[in-house]
């Protein structure tokens, strides 16, 4: 059983005819449907699961049985091909074979309508009615059989986080028909030329929805003699609602972000690490390590300092990957997993449209903004999710410059304590908004054209799933530690060579007119600088060394210039893949002089009022 994931520029570049007797068989839906959910349970394989559309960037793939291959695809509300997520769904739909359609129960007005577009298509169809518990929690009735007899295609209910009825949508995928096509509906190959004209499209659109509702009219019954809405309804209704309020809403943001500090920042980065790091690894693993190596190296020896030392390959990463990193990553993995499953982050989306409207952009913006936190190379890619290229460059410069990816947001938290705790905390999360406000607004005014409006779909908030939010955080942090664990090793053999060879003083001496003149850092900094440029997490890791010897406006100036600073080796890359080769360089080069610019005012600010 293979799992692979495919960026949508390689999913465009797919052969259309599948490999000699392999049948395709591809998953459509709207977001917040319950896609990925039913992929993993058809394929027992896992993807990630949110509550959050916009998040499916990559294109899972899985064996459905032994010569049938199932696809993922974003989550979308049609096939016009007007973004680049329908571009992508739309180029896997039309190769396949049968296209499984995710519906939900308790959406399926606006979810029939792609339905009734794939049967308009002429595509062999099978549809899953998801989330018949929260149906049947909202008292509605919806008839099988009758809307499997309007559409004339098969219907099966599920409710795929329990796994109900995914061994008979298993069954009968080959069941799939091409359904009763819209009255008047022109043939497949002629309505997918007349959908990309804007009048035509409109007259066809409409035409479809009438015939749509009818249908829902048809299936879908509210039971009138029981109350419309349970009391969990009602409470998640209304939270849902609080969440949206400008006032509430910016009180449980506030709430979130101290949270966020206590859990990571005090409770995984204090008392966690000070055990893993400090009990674990420093009192066990880096003395056996060493011992190990000067059963074969002579100690003072330069190999045995380049395995070894202060710097050493072997110590330094396994202490810092695993002692460090991996405590951090996990405890702001399973917080953010959380957020996303309650159905929390989308209202954030809706909340800060108005202000990302301010700087060019909309709340959907939020979505890469957000996945920034987890990691900066991915969220760069779901800059897809926005509507045009003048949204994109500006979201992706916000993500190289102001947003610091999970490891090293933790690492950071785990120094906030040299840095004033939580006062610092505060100061840190001001000046990176500050940054981030002011960049987007010279952006929005430099570049041609305006932001568009938000249109997204917000889920009802549901109680976490427990086992999602496990099984999806040590997903995330397995993936973080096979992707950091190289880097960190190549880094730390680079800084160690460095050292040995001396050339580690040599650049700390040539950028002491920034980090001693400018910064007020001592030399040393330097080097967490050169560690900064394979990992950003590696490089306020680098900070961990001079924790005890700095103040706390020096921690505060030296975070600030961490964060600011270039992104790493991998997002470096996928910011010259997404963005070109000339966009992408300004970019970099822009947050080498603006870490710098701002690490000085940062610094000359808190001497002058010593707040820290």
């Amino acid at each position: 059983m293979t799992h692979t994931l495919l960026p949508p520029d390689a999913l465009m570049a797919l052969k259309p005819e599948p490999s000699a007797g392999e049948r395709l068989v591809i998953l459509a839906g709207n977001p917040n449907v319950g896609k990925s959910v039913v992929f993993n349970a058809l394929t027992g394989l896992y993807v990630n699961v949110s509550n959050f559309p916009g998040t499916t960037v990559d294109i899972p793939r899985g064996k459905l049985d032994e010569n049938t291959t199932l696809q993922d695809t974003p989550g979308i509300y049609g096939l016009s091909g007007m973004s680049e997520e329908e571009q992508v769904a739309e180029k896997a739909i039309l190769n396949a074979d049968v296209v499984i359609n995710v519906v939900s129960a308790i959406s399926l007005e606006r979810d029939l309508f792609l339905t009734q577009q794939l049967i308009d298509y002429e595509k062999r169809l099978i549809v899953a009615v998801n989330q018949m518990d929260e149906a049947c929690e909202r008292k509605l009735d919806i008839d099988m059989v009758k809307l499997s007899e309007l559409l004339g295609v098969p219907v099966y209910a599920c409710v795929a986080t329990q796994g109900q009825g995914i061994d008979k949508l298993k069954t009968h995928v080959w069941d799939a028909k091409t359904g009763n096509k819209t009255p008047d509906s022109p043939p497949a190959e002629v309505l997918q030329e007349d959908e990309k004209h804007p009048g035509k499209r409109l007259t066809l659109y409409g035409h479809r929805r009438h015939h749509v509702n009818a249908i829902s009219a048809n299936v879908v019954h509210q039971h009138e003699d029981e109350n419309k809405n349970t009391w969990r309804h009602q409470f998640s209704r209304k939270l849902g609602d609080a969440f949206l309020n400008p006032v509430i809403g910016l009180i449980a943001m506030a709430g979130v972000l101290l949270s966020l500090y206590q859990v990571v920042g005090v409770w995984v980065a204090g008392d966690t690490v000070d055990f893993t790091e400090g009990t674990v690894m420093l009192g066990y693993v880096v003395p056996f390590l060493k011992g190990l190596v000067e059963t074969v190296v002579p100690a003072g020896n330069w190999f045995h300092q380049l395995l070894v030392g202060e710097f050493g390959v072997i110590t330094m990463s396994i202490q810092y990957i695993y002692g460090v990193l991996f405590p951090l990553v996990l405890g702001f993995y399973i917080y953010i997993s959380l957020l996303e499953d309650c159905g929390y982050l989308p209202r954030v989306a809706v909340l800060s449209d108005s202000l990302l409207s301010r700087i060019g952009l909309n709340g959907r913006a939020v979505i890469p903004i957000i996945l920034g936190f987890g990691c900066v190379t991915m969220a760069t890619v779901s800059t897809r999710v926005l509507n045009t290229q003048r949204e994109r460059t500006i979201a992706s410069t916000i993500l190289a410059i102001t947003v610091p990816c999970s490891a090293q947001l933790a690492v950071i938290m785990a120094l906030m304590a040299s840095a004033g705790g939580l006062k610092g905390w505060l100061v840190y999360v001001a000046c990176l908004f500050t940054i981030m406000i002011a960049l987007g607004t010279i952006l929005n005014n430099l570049l041609p054209g305006k932001s568009t409006p938000l249109v997204l779909d917000l889920p009802p908030m549901r109680l976490p799933s427990l086992k999602n939010v496990f099984q999806k955080t040590w997903v995330r942090t397995q993936a973080f530690i096979r992707e950091a664990a190289p880097l960190f090793i190549l880094g730390s053999a680079i800084v160690a060579i460095f050292q040995v060879s001396g050339f580690l003083d040599k650049i700390q001496v040539w950028l002491s007119p920034v980090t001693v003149s400018l910064l007020h850092l001592p030399s040393e900094t330097a080097t967490a600088f050169v560690m900064g440029m394979v990992r950003r997490d590696f490089g306020a890791a680098g900070l961990l060394h001079l924790s005890s010897s700095i103040n706390a406006i020096q921690m505060m100036t030296a975070l600030i210039v961490i964060t600011l600073f270039v992104p790493c080796i991998a997002s470096a890359a996928v910011f010259w893949k997404e963005r070109g080769i000339k966009e992408a360089t300004m970019i970099l080069i822009g947050s080498w002089l603006l870490a710098f610019g701002i690490g000085t005012l940062v610094c000359r600010l808190l001497e002058a009022v010593p707040i820290l």
